[in-house]
Parts: structure tokens; sequence; C-alpha cells
């Protein structure tokens, strides 16, 4: 009987810690994405939301809400050099791109939604003009779990998965 107890709970735990690891994998990849849009956001001297691609950007005309599947950051008032993230329909990706460059950096895989930006006031509102002091708001929807091919839906064992944080752009 004490074999068969030891030998149950070392079942459970090896289950555990199946379930466990997919989550600390996605944990620690949507950190390494948060902490680079982070130091880029914070740094940049212009930010606009918009829509766009690796090859083109377009930005939310004035008036209308800052909402977007793009964000482009400028680090200097230099408006040629630029840093460009964007979801692409395409493979459900949200990639990165920078000046000069055609090839994307793949920076989050298996993105369900499309207004992955968002330029907002301190209350969170959605903003139709572009404040000094704008809070990019970012948020991920996964349907599925990092690089584990895990999906995440209510027909998963995963109910959801989602990135949403603000970061506040203080221009200098």
């Amino acid at each position: 009987m004490v074999v068969g107890a030891v030998l149950a709970t070392n079942l459970f735990g090896i289950r555990v810690v199946q379930i466990t690891e997919p989550k600390l994998s996605a944990g620690a990849a949507v950190r390494l994405t948060t902490d680079r849009l982070v130091s880029e956001i914070t740094s940049a001297k212009i930010i606009l939301v918009g829509s766009g691609d690796v090859s083109s950007f377009v930005r939310v005309a004035d008036g209308a809400a800052k909402q977007g599947s793009a964000l482009q950051l400028y680090p200097s008032t230099d408006t040629n050099v630029f840093i460009r993230y964007f979801w692409d329909a395409a493979d459900k990706k949200l990639k990165r791109v920078t000046n000069g460059t055609t090839n994307a950096l793949v920076v989050a895989a298996a993105i369900t939604n499309n207004l992955v930006f968002t330029g907002q006031d301190s209350l969170g509102n959605i903003l139709t003009n572009n404040q000094n002091n704008m809070v990019i708001g970012v948020t991920l929807q996964y349907f599925q779990l990092g690089n584990t091919n895990t999906p995440v839906g209510p027909a998963s064992y995963y109910k959801s998965y989602q990135l949403k944080t603000r970061v506040v752009h203080r221009p200098r």
C-alpha cells in the first residue's frame, strides 16, 4: 500500500510539472517581449499608433481613436530613423522592424487580436489626439502558449492567455 501511495504521489508530481512547464515558458517569453517594448517606448522621442507592415506605416488620423495594429517609434527627432512593431495578419505574429531593413523579427507568435496598440490618457480612455503624456496600451491575446503548441481557448485546457499592459511615454 505504501509503494502504491508513493507511486501515485510521484505520478501526480510529474503531471503537475507537465502542466506548469508550458506556463513558465510562456511567462518567460512574455517578459522578454515586454522588457524590449517598455524600453523602446519610454525612450522614444515620437510615438505614432496606426496600421502597417514590414514596408509601410499609416498613422491614425487626428480626431480618430488612437488604436491600431502597429506602433511606430522614433528614438530621435529624425523621422527617417524608426522602430516599427506591427501585427501580421497572415501569420498572426507581432513583428518588429527598423528603418533600412526588410526582414522583420518575430516578437510574439499566436496572436489573435488585430488592435494591439492604443494611445490612452492616464485613466485608460482611448485618445483621439496626440497628448504629450500619452500612455501606450498593449494587448496581446494568444491562441497557444509560447512555442509549446498548447492551444488556448474554450475547448482547451487553458481557457485564456492574455498580456495587457500600459507603458507611459515620457518624451524628453
